[in-house]
C-alpha cells in the first residue's frame, strides 16, 4: 500500500511538473507576440510620425502658392474684379411655383405639348370624336 501511494504522489509529481512547464511555455508564446506587437506598434507610430511630418511639409502655404504661380495662369484679384449687391441681375422667375406637391410633373404639364403623340402611347380621342 504505501508503495502505491509513493507511485501515485510521483505521478502526481510529474504531471505538475508537466503542467507547470506547460503553462510556463504559453506565457513565453505570448511575451514574444506581445513584444512583436510592441515592436509593430512602435514601427506603425514611427511611420505616422513620418507621414505627419510629411503631410505638414506638402501642406505648407509657402509651397501651395509657390507651385500654384508655377502651374496655374491666374492673375491676383483685383479691387475692379468685384461689384456690389446692387449690380446682380434680377432672380429668375421659378419654373415651378413655391409649395408645388409634384414639381416635376408641373415641369411636365408646364412644357407638354397637346400635339405631339408618342409610339408606345395611343392617341386619346379628343372631345367629340369617337
Amino acid at each position: 500500500m504505501l508503495r502505491a501511494l509513493n507511485i501515485l504522489v510521483v505521478t502526481a509529481l510529474v504531471m505538475s511538473a508537466a503542467w507547470v512547464y506547460k503553462i510556463k511555455f504559453e506565457a513565453t508564446v505570448q511575451l514574444e507576440q506581445v513584444s512583436k506587437m510592441r515592436a509593430q506598434i512602435r514601427r506603425e507610430r514611427d511611420a505616422i510620425a513620418i507621414l505627419r511630418a510629411e503631410w505638414a511639409r506638402l501642406d505648407s502655404p509657402n509651397r501651395i502658392q509657390e507651385l500654384a504661380q508655377r502651374h496655374l495662369k491666374s492673375k491676383p484679384i483685383e479691387v475692379a474684379q468685384f461689384d456690389t449687391l446692387d449690380n446682380l441681375p434680377d432672380r429668375p422667375v421659378p419654373i415651378v411655383p413655391p409649395g408645388t406637391q409634384d414639381p416635376i410633373g408641373a415641369i411636365i404639364e408646364k412644357f407638354a405639348d397637346d400635339e405631339v403623340v408618342t409610339g408606345s402611347v395611343p392617341a386619346a380621342p379628343r372631345q367629340g370624336q369617337r
